[in-house]
């Protein structure tokens, strides 16, 4: 058994990025991170763009210009001033090359078709230079960017219509359990409806990952070994939940010994999720978790959502962590390190109750995650404590 800090950089250690790449469409690019350098096609302006709504100037030795035509977003022509001259110009639109400043409306009077300047105007002002954001065949993003909604709108903007991306693994979600049963099926007495698959999908889905497949067998060796077997030879991650623990019908482990899988650790020092598997066959992460909800998406988001983002090229990826007050007491009863679901709002952390490992309805609750580490006892109102942000 091990600790957490430990657990983690074993993880961290053993995860490479998949050095495969996909060709998909910008506008479904959010999250994705860039396998290789973006270059922009386009000056971007692709032209010397006004700032503001005003006036397009050819400076003078005097404060008087005469208004000779409009310039508005989308107009292609360019007209040709002399000194002293001005077209009325619309943020966005072209300024006239001949054009050497822009003065913006609130800062001018107009009589007829005269202009009379009401304050000083600089040589280049007010006009976005070309190429002022990118230049064409510059580099418009760097390989490893993540892909936000603003990046998707830049790229846009730029004429780009794909881009080239770490492909995403492909997942494998294998629940065990004789005593479950799909939610869509009447319930027995000793059955229990099987929620973490459905819990696991919908996690993945929202953080982008939708090359998901599930699997459901009993507390059998035979069944058992055929999935895992079958699973670990197609997919880049298997999540295993269930079946881990040291239990006469816990055969997982028994499995992934019969399957030759290598054992990087088993069971952290921590609660929820203490009997908590780590392991890879060939370039197939394996990871084993309990069977109880709340201990298995405690997991998932502390060890196995930062491995699949550095998976899928996002390699610096942490959920964030803050310190906060907390607007709660809770006494540790366990010598483990101990993850408790938890509400953040205005910088404080409230400790929820039920903290048990099989109680979703907290989870349900919660936006955040209170982390005591092994050496600390208790909590009191008004303790500083580290809180683990969820993406919810």
């Amino acid at each position: 058994m091990i600790p957490v800090k430990e657990a983690i950089e074993i993880i961290d250690k053993n995860i490479i990025p998949l050095e495969e790449k996909e060709k998909i469409d910008v506008q479904f690019s959010n999250g994705h991170i860039l396998f290789q350098d973006v270059y922009s096609p386009i000056n971007m302006p692709p032209f010397r763009q006004s700032a503001m709504d005003g006036y397009a100037l050819l400076l003078q030795n005097d404060v008087t210009y005469k208004i000779i035509d409009e310039v508005k977003a989308g107009d292609n022509h360019n007209p040709v001033l002399k000194p002293g001259e001005a077209v009325r110009i619309f943020t966005g639109a072209a300024v006239p090359n001949s054009a050497n400043a822009v003065i913006m409306q609130e800062s001018v009077i107009v009589e007829n078709n005269r202009l009379i300047l009401q304050k000083p105007v600089a040589f280049g002002e007010n006009i976005r230079p070309l190429g002022e954001q990118v230049k064409k065949g510059g580099v418009a993003l760097s390989k490893e960017t993540k892909i936000s909604p603003a990046a998707v709108g830049y790229l846009t903007s730029l004429g780009i219509t794909k881009v080239v991306v770490f492909k995403r693994p492909s997942i494998a979600i294998v629940v065990t359990g004789s005593e479950l049963v799909e939610a869509r099926h009447a319930l027995t007495y000793g059955k229990i409806y099987e929620s973490n698959s459905g819990m696991l999908l919908s996690a993945l889905n929202s953080l982008g990952h939708t090359d998901v497949i599930i699997h459901k067998v009993s507390d059998d060796y035979a069944q058992t070994y055929s999935v895992l077997e079958k699973v670990i030879a197609q997919h880049d991650v298997i999540l295993i939940t269930g079946g881990i623990s040291v239990g006469d019908y816990d055969v997982v482990g028994k499995v992934l010994q019969g399957l030759s899988v290598e054992q990087l650790f088993y069971k952290i020092k921590q609660k929820p999720g203490k009997p908590f598997f780590f392991g890879k066959k060939n370039k197939t992460i394996v990871f084993g978790l309990p069977g109880n909800p709340a201990a298995v998406l405690s997991c998932f988001y502390i060890y196995i959502y930062p491995a699949i983002q550095k998976i899928s090229g996002d390699i610096g990826f942490k959920l964030p962590r803050i310190t906060a007050k907390s607007g709660s007491e809770f006494i540790k009863k366990s010598v483990n390190a101990q993850f408790l679901k938890a509400i953040l709002r205005d910088g404080e952390a409230t400790i929820l109750e039920g903290q048990g490992s099989a109680m979703l309805q907290t989870f349900a609750l919660a936006n955040a995650m209170v982390y005591m580490p092994e050496e600390q006892k208790e909590i009191s109102k008004g303790d500083l404590v580290e809180v683990i942000r969820l993406p919810v």
